[in-house]
């Protein structure tokens, strides 16, 4: 068990937690949500004591073991892959290392003897025997393949190293495990092994991550970090945002009954209980909710941005027509012979194995860089809004404050723009008072973000292009931004690694790969399980 106890940390005037008291117990995993900068990888670090709290303590049951998943891809680049999965038990580590160092030396004497003796049965007690096959075998799950064990971590690509990392963590069946946006840089593949090697994990995880679908698979708690408190709820994401939406309408609903109310929650309860068993958790979560008493259920601080896009002009029968694109860097292929065309209502997300490739695309048919050969026209009726997943090159050099830096993106044909107007865009995403002041180059990666979303709401535009969107928003920004992009009556293409969003939004699926593409029109889930996709798959990336 954990036991935090009167945690309290402020960096001078600001105070990120004020004598937090709470406890994670075995058998469960806690999904730590909050707003960008309430804390949540800092609360991590005071529990693994990385960081030191200004006042209170951290107790964890004597001999329990913790891990956590290291975030430094260069800290293991001088060992092999296999032993940096294997230093994640440090402590069977130096006992390997103390026993070897003794059975090297020359004057190996009686009491030398002994005490490697006692290392043995240490070592043994540990899993040690078989540490060297467990850790190749998580690899091997992981998508790390058996030639690459003996490799230098500095050799390997980073998206492997993230992987080996993960891998690090999970070795040993830690009793505590620390897990910081573990889904990043992984494929959908992994990270649903990695879904169902945390359902049927039995000892305490903490996770922080921004993906919906990831939390609602593994988690059975969400701890929510709000206003220096931290409050845990039962139950996984969805269940902790649908009630506390609940609980608001029902907070400002004056003239509804209390046990009208209380009926309501009783309903909503029994609804989620029955649909835990569709779940991982199911066993776990089904009896949590059913002991859930509705007072734990309160209504959520959160402050979600408005994004909301508007058409100048629907999309008229001809909107894109792609034709035998292709392109590679650096001598290495990141898609050939690309061929399709838009039709009207289609949302299309794009996959790839290959991020860049991803990335790549999009700049080609963003006009950014030249295809080596094919090529691609938009109709006459299209305005296009990007979202790059790079965006520095609008805010590098600048030191405008938001209202000017915004106000360079006005149409030309939008008359009348003063500074209620820009005013209206920046409020909507979450840009108030003196904070349209604030300076472009002080702003966070979110802030970033927000401020290209305003950007691109200006152009009203009947077509997004949108290449990891969620990347740096918190989850409040993520909920909307799906949520305006269901609703959007133009085209809309976008990759991400959101599968929510991914899921929600797109009724069309691509894959670029080297060899060539797979177009299907379906749903992201649909298109994971269909068998024939997945022999495709298997031709078109061969050993990939």
């Amino acid at each position: 068990m954990i036991s935090v106890n009167n945690v309290t940390l402020a960096y001078g005037k600001r105070v990120l937690f004020d004598e937090v008291n709470i406890n994670f117990t075995k058998g469960n995993c806690y999904g730590i949500i909050g707003a960008n900068g309430a804390g949540k990888s800092t609360f991590l670090k005071i529990i693994s004591g990385e960081i030191e709290p200004n006042k209170g303590t951290i107790d964890i049951t004597p001999g329990e073991r913790m891990a956590v998943l290291n975030q430094n891809q260069f800290a293991f680049d001088e060992y092999s892959v296999l032993h940096t999965v294997m230093m994640g038990h440090k402590k069977m580590w130096t006992i390997m290392h103390e026993r070897d160092a003794i059975y090297a030396k020359e004057d190996f004497s009686e009491a030398d003897g002994i005490k490697a003796g006692e290392l043995e049965i240490e070592f043994g007690e540990m899993g040690g025997y078989t540490a060297e096959s467990d850790a190749a075998t998580l690899l091997s799950e992981l998508g790390v393949k058996d030639e690459l064990h003996q490799l230098l971590m500095k050799d390997i690509s980073a998206n492997l190293k993230v992987r080996v990392l993960l891998a690090q963590a999970l070795f040993g069946n830690p009793d505590i495990l620390l897990l910081d946006e573990p889904t990043n840089n992984l494929d959908v593949e992994t990270i649903s092994w990695l879904e169902n090697f945390l359902a049927e994990y039995e000892n305490i995880v903490l996770v922080v991550s921004h993906d919906r679908h990831f939390l609602d698979a593994v988690c059975t708690h969400v701890a929510d970090v709000d206003r220096s408190k931290i409050k845990i709820y039962t139950g996984n994401y969805s269940f902790w945002y649908e009630s506390s939406q609940l609980a608001a309408r029902q907070q400002s609903d004056k003239n509804k009954k209390m046990e009208e109310k209380r009926k309501d929650l009783l309903d909503f309860i029994a609804r989620f209980s029955a649909n835990a068993s569709k779940s991982k958790q199911a066993t776990s979560r089904k009896k949590a909710l059913e002991k859930l008493v509705i007072e734990e259920i309160q209504p959520s601080n959160r402050k979600y941005p408005g994004i909301i896009f508007k058409q100048d002009r629907e999309v008229g029968n001809e909107i894109l027509k792609v034709e035998g694109l292709s392109k590679s860097i650096d001598g290495k292929a990141l898609f050939s012979k690309i061929n399709f065309d838009i039709q009207k209502n289609q949302k299309i997300a794009f996959l790839s194995r290959d991020p860049l490739a991803l990335t790549t695309f999009f700049e080609v048919i963003n006009a950014k860089i030249k295809a080596d050969a094919g090529s691609y026209e938009w109709g006459t009726t299209i305005t296009t809004a990007y979202l790059p997943n790079d965006n520095k090159e609008f805010f590098e050099g600048s030191n405008l404050n938001l209202m000017d830096w915004l106000r360079q993106y006005v149409p030309p044909t939008v008359k009348d723009v003063d500074e209620d107007f820009l005013r209206g865009f920046l409020g909507k995403m979450l840009f108030s008072g003196d904070e349209i002041l604030k300076k472009t180059s002080v702003l966070s990666g979110g802030e970033k973000v927000r401020c290209m979303l305003s950007k691109m709401m200006l152009q009203n535009p009947n077509v997004l292009i949108l290449d990891e969107p969620t990347n740096h928003l918190d989850l409040e920004s993520i909920i909307s931004f799906n949520d305006s992009m269901t609703a959007f009556q133009g085209i809309v293409l976008l990759t991400t690694h959101d599968h929510q969003f991914m899921q929600t939004v797109a009724n069309r699926i691509i894959e670029i790969t080297p060899n060539g593409m797979i177009d299907k029109l379906m749903a992201y889930d649909e298109y994971l399980e269909d068998a024939r996709v997945k022999e495709q798959r298997k031709e078109l990336y061969g050993d990939y």
